[in-house]
């Protein structure tokens, strides 16, 4: 079976510690695949390294089947691979277009083109559904928008690989919703996604499969649809986890707090 991503025995070092130890992810083509774990676990370490911000200390990185070295973001570009950060790299007095394009400006006649370029966005925003509006500023629209300029910034540098790094964990449940819709008319589109989280729900809800890692390790790779949220819990953090909590009717006995004869007398009368 070929895959588009595989990271293979992946070794990322800090000093003594080590983040990454010795884990392996391989993404399908046309996939939303899960990367599962505590705060902590790893899980942005192992693909900031995807994405070229961590050099690795061991393992192999194949796009498409072809053994690559990315050494910046620049080189995860140039295969292909965006990434959605958890918290947003955006200029927050430019607009929606500029915030895009910066880095990569098209330029005429030595000028920067951004009509053009507003033209491209506009034209990316309508196809994956993202309703943007390219002249807008950023520090104007809300939380949930400014993702979605993010994801913009992917598609316009032509990436067909997204990495989302708990891309929920600002948003209210109405754009989360939005989120999930986005992320399902992208792999339409063909592209391939690689979700971090440790929200269960949002995985069950749209992955096809999960790598769990725990402590820096993988503990191995599921289909979505023949596990349960109390398996992956427990995988997640090497335990059986309780999702219900049984309490004993409350038994009330002396007053603990007793007030008499209060007076309040302030500006509010």
């Amino acid at each position: 079976m070929e895959y588009v991503i595989e990271m293979l025995n992946i070794r990322k070092e800090f000093g003594t510690f080590v983040a990454n130890d010795n884990i392996t992810l391989q993404l399908k083509k046309g996939e939303i695949h899960a990367l599962l774990g505590e705060n902590g676990a790893g899980k942005s370490t192992l693909m900031n390294v995807l994405f070229g911000l961590y050099q690795p200390e061991g393992g192999e990185i194949r796009v498409r089947g072809e053994k690559v070295d990315i050494t910046d973001p620049n080189v995860a570009n140039d295969l292909g691979i965006g990434m959605v950060h958890q918290h947003f790299m955006l200029v927050e007095n430019f607009s929606v277009t500029e915030n895009i394009i910066l880095g990569s400006e098209p330029t005429k006649y030595g000028v920067t083109n951004k009509k053009d370029a507003a033209k491209k966005v506009q034209a990316l925003s309508e196809q994956y559904g993202l309703n943007v509006d390219p002249y807008a500023i950023i520090e104007d629209i809300s939380v949930g928008m400014q993702q979605r300029v993010e994801i913009l910034k992917t598609l316009y540098r032509g990436a067909e690989i997204l990495i989302f790094d708990e891309p929920t964990a600002s948003l209210t449940p109405q754009e989360i919703t939005e989120l999930i819709q986005i992320m399902k008319r992208l792999i339409a589109e063909g592209k391939s996604i690689i979700l971090i989280t440790h929200k269960l729900k949002e995985i069950m809800d749209v992955s096809d499969r999960v790598t769990v890692i725990r402590k820096g390790q993988g503990i191995g790779t599921v289909i979505t649809s023949e596990t349960n949220p109390q398996e992956l819990a427990s995988l997640m953090v090497g335990r059986q986890v309780e999702f219900k909590t049984v309490k004993s009717p409350a038994s009330p006995k002396e007053n603990i707090l007793s007030v008499k004869d209060l007076v309040v007398d302030d500006y509010r009368g």
